[in-house]
């Protein structure tokens, strides 16, 4: 009897994946009840795109996609009625004993190539005091979010891996400090940034040897209304990379714009820009005397095409 259970949860699952759609509904009205088991699903060396259609609903979930399962497209029912959510940070221990940290903290780890999703929410649940708590830790190569909500509290968007390409697209990113960290390249695309702490916004850990970090384009920089002194970002290594272009800046962005590291030697090697951002709290007037004010030259040259070489973002369906 065993057998023939096995065989038929095989056969359902070969199925889901011969018709490249993979169907998760925590009600029991999909192929599977978790998104981790769809994970599971997806053959090592993946070479087509398989989509996994994620019903609305709350999966309180640890989840990972391992390397080698590429090409695999993420789609919610609704960016904020589809959520994907855990709570671990530091104090807490995994199963094994071992402490939580930013490394694996996360809500989800995603290590594979070629990743899409659109229309979900990744969240971290620890609380607004809890530390280090990673919502979405991207490492896998040509990333793409559009309309996805980043939320939780502090270091929640983990960018990490300095030979990752992403790009986010008309995404909801929230957090407290350093919210957006890591060593990739990533483009930000009409996104909504939300402060919710007088803190940093970006930690770039950017290769000396890499021209491009993170980048902002047309977004939207908000904050709580108590918020006043926050900083564009901090350079966690040497050589950090991060541009603001023509971005609506609010008031809770302190006049002078971005952070040093604890007074660390890091910032005089900071690759930290703007150009024709707007806002309360836009002006350039009070900027740190080492961040810079791009000409049009170099704005210009600031492009998709130049930012990811060979890789088209916006085409990758």
């Amino acid at each position: 009897m065993q057998k023939i259970i096995c065989a038929l949860m095989f056969m359902c699952c070969a199925n889901a994946f011969a018709q490249k759609k993979i169907v998760v509904d925590q009600n029991g009205g999909g192929d599977f009840k978790t998104v981790q088991a769809a994970f599971d699903a997806i053959p090592a060396h993946n070479t087509s795109r398989v989509v996994i259609y994620v019903k609305n609903g709350t999966y309180h979930e640890k989840l990972r996609l391992d390397s080698g399962k590429n090409f695999v497209e993420l789609k919610g029912e609704s960016g904020s009625g589809t959520i994907l959510t855990y709570d671990d940070h530091p104090g807490k221990v995994t199963a094994n004993g071992r402490g939580i940290n930013t490394q694996n903290s996360y809500t989800f780890q995603m290590n594979a190539n070629d990743f899409y999703a659109h229309d979900i929410t990744f969240r971290n649940d620890a609380g607004f005091t809890a530390g280090q708590a990673v919502a979405l830790e991207a490492r896998g190569d040509r990333a793409v979010f559009i309309n996805c909500r980043i939320t939780g509290n502090q270091d929640i968007l983990f960018l990490n891996s300095e030979t990752s390409r992403q790009y986010y697209k008309d995404c909801y990113i929230e957090g407290t400090t350093d919210f957006i960290f890591g060593a990739a390249t990533a483009w930000f695309e009409s996104c909504h940034i939300h402060s919710k702490k007088n803190s940093h916004i970006t930690a770039a850990s950017t290769p000396q040897s890499h021209p491009y970090g993170f980048i902002f384009n047309n977004c939207t920089l908000t904050g709580d209304t108590s918020l006043h002194s926050v900083s564009l970002g901090r350079p966690w290594r040497p050589y950090s990379m991060v541009v603001y272009m023509h971005c609506n800046i609010g008031q809770h962005v302190k006049p002078e714009g971005w952070s040093n590291w604890n007074q660390t030697e890091s910032y005089k090697t900071a690759r930290y820009a703007e150009y024709q951002n707007y806002g309360p709290g836009g002006s350039a007037a009070s900027r740190v005397s080492w961040s810079k004010q791009l000409t049009s030259a170099e704005a210009n040259n600031i492009t998709l095409k130049n930012i990811f070489p060979g890789w088209d973002p916006q085409n990758v369906r």
